[in-house]
Parts: structure tokens; C-alpha cells; sequence
């Protein structure tokens, strides 16, 4: 939602002393990124500061002070409160509720903070509002998800989902989540129990429709951007690129982290947020807009061995097919298959359980290979060593040329989209895990927390 603005004006005025707010939301981007003080989850636009309301996460102090990446809420010309854990895990979905009560008689229960069923302690100032206090929220206004409404600066940037208001009730995290007896982690509850007034809406359950599943017909609409629908979700998380990793000067990461590039004349390494130990996986790769020569170097890497400033095939376990058509581990490169550049489609099938790696471009499996054919290992570019760090990630090593455009990767790991693009007819895929532009190979799955389970 980095640039995406979704809103709905009430008619009518709600309960603006009881409500309750929950999402899930997956950040793809920390307190390095640009924005002036915060992405904006939850806001009310008003016309004096006793109206207006913002609750978000703060970035860069959250322009008075506050811990970066925690989360704040901004009310009536102040800061209510701010949370002491700080959000900066790029490839996990966290649960937000907040909750509140102003007829309470005690300061501390009229605002509730919950971040993956925990109640939240408060950093920095707590001035809690007073017994009865008419917040902004809930008015017969333009409220906004996902973006400050008047300030291009506050639009959150990571994806969202399951966003659910509650006129009129002060419910607890437990009421949209709970404790998975087998893993003990927190996780969604798809159909709640809850209630949801005159104002209350639920919105982007299991995709980006903007219609309310509540009872009450209170549909958002787009003011502009584009609001692209994930297989990645709360159930489920997808493997991505990670921005956390050292990357160096003049690289950019975009589209939930599945879209990489660089201005950088050296080269820049990349690598994935998800690790592979066993299993077999597949994703997609696009270069868009090609730059020529051998800026990049596309595949696998030992996690232990990432290097933000040289290229992945140096690396005694990175394994990669370059865009010249050939094939390079350790340095030495060797023939492979054939050259790919702009919009071509790379894939990539990596048998741990057997030790192979596969690529092909555009549906066609390099070298003849075969990523069903197991230990045999028909065609397979390469039989990959036993991580040293015990994982691989997916890796990639790219540069620059100069006076060409900068070079840009679009992965896919199955979320059916190339940037914003969808793919054009999706392949099978007998796992049902993930969505991509050709088969999946029989036995292999999608990157990501299921696929890693099956």
C-alpha cells in the first residue's frame, strides 16, 4: 500500500468513546525508509486537532522523539502513547488491535494496544484521555486505511489484511486471534465472533476487495495506487526479498520486497527473507529493464556466506545461472544454457531433499533438465554442496552499467504477480500452494511458511 489510498466517509456520527480496531499487517519497510514520521495504519481526517487522529507506526523518532518502529498514536493535538516492542520483523504478518473505552474509570483501560495477543506496555508520553472523552475516530468524516489522507508521506508501506472496525465495542485481541496449541505462535482467527455497529466494517478478507463482510454494507473506495491482491497472508507467509540484510548504497526494494534494483556501478547482493534446508521448491524470476553484459548473477546462496558488495557465484556455496547463458559457482564459470534479458522468465526448481538446482527460461527447462527425475538429477545445472550455515536463500548479485537503465528483478514466489502485473496464465500447480506464470513441478511447492510444512 505504499502509495495506496483506500478511505470511507461515514454519514453518520458513531460511538466516538468505544470501539475497537484490528488488522494484520506485514511491513515491507523499517525506519530507513523515507517517509517523514510514520506509517499511517488507522485516521481520521478533521479540521482542528480535537478531531483529527492518527495511529501508526513511527519511523525516523516519529517527529518528537519516539522510538523508531514503534507504534503510536497521535490524538487531540498529542501523543497518547507509545509502544515499547518495535515492529521490524519485514517477513512476518503481526496482529495489531486497538481497543478503546473512554467511560472507563480507570486511565489505563480506556486505550488497549495489542500486538500479536499481547497487551502493550507504553514508552514515552501516556497521556491517556479523559473519563469520557469523545475521540476523533468515528465521526461522520473520511476515514482512511493505510495512508494519512492528506500527507503522501504517512502511506503505510507493506500489505494488509482481515482490517475489522467495531462501533460501540471494546473487544480483545483474543476475539480475532488465538494461541496454536501445536506451535504456541498467535494466529487469526478467519471468522470471529464480534459485532460491529452502525460505522463498523470488515475489509480485505482474503484478497483486495474494498466490500465490507460485515452486515453493514460499508464499502471503501480507492482513491489512487494500486492495491495489488497477495497469496502472502497471515496463515501463510511468502518468501520475499530481504531489505534487512547489509545491502550497501543505491538499491531499492518494492512491491512487498518481490521487486529488487540498483543505481549502484558495483555490484549489489540480495537475498531472501525465507531459508531452505529441505524440501523441494519453486519460484519465477524477471529482469525488467535488462542492462547487458553479466550484471546478474541469479540462484542460490549458504546464508552464511552473503556479501553485500561482490556477487553470489565468488562464493564457494553460491550457485547461479548468469544472464550470458552461462553457469558460475566458485568463480568459475562454465556453459550452461541459454542468455535471457528483458521480460524473459526465469525459473528456478532447487531439490534439497536430492541436491539438484534447475533453472529454465520461459517454460523451458535449461540443459534438458528434469526436476522431477530426483537423484538422478537429470540435466540439473548443478549438484549443490550441504549448507554450511545449515540454509540456503535465494540470492541474486546485481549492478549498473554505465549510462544504461538500472537493472530490476521481479520475483514471483507465488503470489501470481510480476511488480503489480499479474501473470498472464497461471500454470499448474498440484501442491496448491502459490501461483505462478508456468507448471510447477510435480512435488515441489511454493516458498514460503506452508510450503516449508508440507
Amino acid at each position: 500500500m505504499a502509495s495506496t489510498s483506500i478511505s470511507k466517509t461515514f454519514s453518520n456520527e458513531g460511538n466516538r468513546q468505544k470501539w475497537t480496531w484490528s488488522a494484520w499487517i506485514k511491513r515491507s519497510a523499517t525506519s530507513n525508509s523515507s517517509a517523514a514520521n510514520g506509517y499511517t495504519l488507522w485516521n481520521c481526517e478533521g479540521s482542528s486537532t480535537s478531531d483529527n487522529f492518527i495511529f501508526q507506526i513511527t519511523v525516523n523518532g516519529g517527529g518528537s522523539g519516539g522510538a523508531t518502529d514503534s507504534i503510536a498514536l497521535h490524538t487531540y493535538g498529542g501523543d497518547v502513547f507509545r509502544t515499547t516492542p518495535l515492529l521490524r520483523d519485514v517477513s512476518a504478518w503481526y496482529h495489531i488491535v486497538l481497543a478503546l473505552d473512554t467511560t472507563q474509570g480507570t486511565a489505563t483501560n480506556r486505550i488497549k494496544l495489542y500486538v500479536n495477543g499481547e497487551l502493550q506496555s507504553y514508552s514515552q508520553e501516556s497521556n491517556f484521555p479523559a473519563q469520557n472523552f469523545s475521540m476523533g475516530i468515528n465521526r461522520a468524516a473520511k476515514h482512511c486505511v493505510g495512508s494519512h489522507g492528506t500527507n503522501a508521506n504517512y502511506y503505510f508501506d507493506g500489505s494488509m489484511s482481515h482490517v475489522h472496525f467495531c462501533d460501540g465495542y471494546q473487544y480483545a485481541a483474543s476475539d480475532f486471534g488465538e494461541t496454536d496449541s501445536t506451535t504456541g505462535e498467535w494466529k487469526i482467527k478467519t471468522s470471529p465472533s464480534v459485532s460491529y455497529g452502525t460505522n463498523g466494517f470488515w475489509i480485505l478478507k482474503d484478497g483486495n476487495s474494498l466490500t465490507d463482510q460485515s452486515p453493514n454494507s460499508n464499502n471503501f473506495s480507492s482513491n489512487g495506487g494500486t492495491l495489488t491482491k497477495t497469496e502472502d497472508n497471515p496463515s501463510n507467509v511468502f518468501c520475499t526479498m530481504n531489505p534487512l540484510f547489509p545491502m550497501g548504497s543505491a538499491v531499492t526494494f518494492s512491491n512487498g520486497n518481490t521487486s529488487i534494483s540498483t543505481s549502484n556501478t558495483s555490484f549489489r547482493m540480495f537475498a531472501s527473507t525465507l531459508g531452505i534446508s529441505s524440501g523441494k521448491f519453486y519460484w519465477e524470476m524477471k529482469p525488467t529493464p535488462n542492462a547487458g553484459g553479466d550484471f546478474c548473477h541469479f540462484g542460490i546462496l549458504d546464508s552464511g556466506q552473503f556479501d553485500n558488495d561482490t556477487y553470489v557465484a565468488v562464493k564457494s556455496q553460491g550457485y547461479v545461472y548468469l544472464n550470458d547463458g552461462r553457469k558460475n559457482n566458485n568463480g568459475t564459470a562454465t556453459s550452461y544454457g541459454d542468455s535471457y534479458g528483458n521480460n524473459d522468465i526465469i525459473s528456478v526448481a532447487l531439490d534439497m531433499d536430492n541436491k539438484k538446482l534447475y533453472f529454465a527460461k520461459n517454460g523451458t527447462w535449461q540443459n534438458s533438465g528434469v526436476p522431477t527425475s530426483g537423484s538422478t538429477g537429470t540435466g540439473a545445472a548443478f549438484t549443490v554442496a550441504t549448507p554450511n550455515s545449515g540454509e540456503y536463500v535465494v540470492a541474486v548479485s546485481i549492478y549498473a552499467q554505465s549510462g544504461v537503465t538500472d537493472p530490476t528483478l521481479q520475483y514471483n514466489f507465488g503470489n501470481g504477480y510480476f511488480g503489480t502485473t499479474a501473470v498472464s496464465s497461471a500454470g499448474t500447480n498440484a501442491s496448491g500452494n502459490g501461483i505462478f506464470e508456468y507448471d510447477c513441478p510435480s512435488g515441489y511447492t511454493a516458498l514460503s511458511t506452508k510450503g516449508l510444512n508440507l
